[in-house]
């Protein structure tokens, strides 16, 4: 079977990682997460007191970029690739709320973007790659054989979220995370360096009232044809 790339953008809590993760296993494709990319990267800015409620330490940060070293490493007992800062896995601590409210504020430097934008087309450059995020089908593969673009409604989208955070032990409010997905549904699609819009022949999937299998088995069907169409 051909090989292809597949790009999958949309807003946050969309559940763009679950099925590229699920396409990914299913096609025996690389997986890769470039959320978890951004989202570590403002962990070590958090973690070096760049960042916070009351400041962006913004040029601090692109001074130390070359001190950041992003892998991904495949777990067979979760069955996907978990990212690893400067050798320590940080998949959990990259999940919190915290990070998410300064990862896209991390996510408008150009620096930032510039480097990252390097590593995922470097991983993707032989095929056979799914990668979610916000600008994969419009600056990271723009000839991507296969762009989605997933939405939902910022309700549902923050019910999910909150949901998932509860279920995994962590404190916090359906308001706050509500809050969270609308704020970073206005800096990604307003900032402009690489703001998140729907490429021109990306086929748009609205998920609010899809399960995930409904989810899955409609994207699959499309991928099937679009390889078998190129074969």
């Amino acid at each position: 079977m051909r090989q292809i790339t597949i790009a999958i953008d949309g807003f946050s809590s969309t559940g763009k990682s679950t099925i590229a993760k699920q396409l990914a296993t299913k096609l025996q494709y690389v997986y890769v997460d470039s959320g978890a990319m951004y989202r570590a990267v403002t962990l070590y800015a958090m973690q070096h007191n760049f960042i916070s409620e009351f400041h962006f330490l913004k040029e601090d940060l692109i001074a130390c970029l070359d001190k950041i070293l992003l892998v991904f490493k495949f777990n067979p007992i979760v069955g996907f690739a978990e990212i690893y800062l400067n050798d320590v896995n940080v998949e959990r601590e990259i999940r919190t709320l915290e990070v998410s409210k300064f990862v896209s504020k991390i996510a408008e430097v150009s620096e930032v973007r510039r480097k990252l934008v390097e590593q995922q087309q470097e991983i993707g450059k032989n095929k056979g790659v799914v990668m979610d995020g916000r600008d994969i089908g419009t600056v990271v593969f723009p000839e991507a054989e296969l762009k989605f673009f997933i939405t939902a409604s910022a309700e549902k989208r923050a019910r999910r979220r909150f949901d998932e955070l509860i279920k995994r032990g962590d404190i916090v409010s359906y308001d706050e995370i509500l809050k969270n997905v609308e704020y970073r549904d206005y800096v990604d699609s307003t900032r402009e360096d690489s703001p998140l819009i729907m490429a021109e022949d990306a086929i748009m999937i609205d998920n609010s009232d899809l399960t995930l299998n409904e989810q899955f088995n409609k994207i699959y069907k499309i991928v099937l044809a679009k390889i078998e169409a190129l074969e």
